[in-house]
């Protein structure tokens, strides 16, 4: 449904920090940069969150967050772990979800600008 997400930020160097850390332990990376922005995905030239400086950033209102997809529980703890050395807020520590699914394995975050995300891992444990 969604090509790609870009958010506004204050700060374009604190948040690529951020952001390297954060989808670099799900596996995705910088596709792109520029002085205005930074874009992240799996292949060159092609964004799925773009970062822009705006001085005028603000976050979305209540009820807004990104999900990321994780392609492990130990991806999710990284994501985690990572993000928090470098600028995060917990917003839920990693763990399963059990309102949302049995397998449901989600971990919290608010970035340094104020930005709800998540990374999901959904899918059952080997051998479960």
């Amino acid at each position: 449904m969604l090509h790609h997400v870009s958010l506004g930020v204050r700060d374009l160097d604190r948040a690529g920090r951020f952001y390297d850390a954060a989808l670099g332990a799900l596996g995705f990376r910088r596709v792109f940069e520029d002085d205005t922005a930074i874009g992240y995905g799996l292949v060159d030239g092609e964004d799925l969150l773009c970062l822009k400086l705006r001085s005028d950033a603000a976050p979305p209102g209540a009820g807004f967050h990104l999900s990321f997809s994780a392609p492990s529980r130990a991806a999710v703890d990284a994501f985690h772990a990572s993000a928090l050395k470098t600028g995060g807020c917990d917003n839920g520590a990693p763990g399963v979800r059990a309102d949302y699914g049995a397998d449901y394995y989600a971990a919290f975050l608010i970035d340094p600008d104020g930005h709800r995300i998540e990374a999901t891992f959904n899918s059952p444990m080997p051998g479960a």
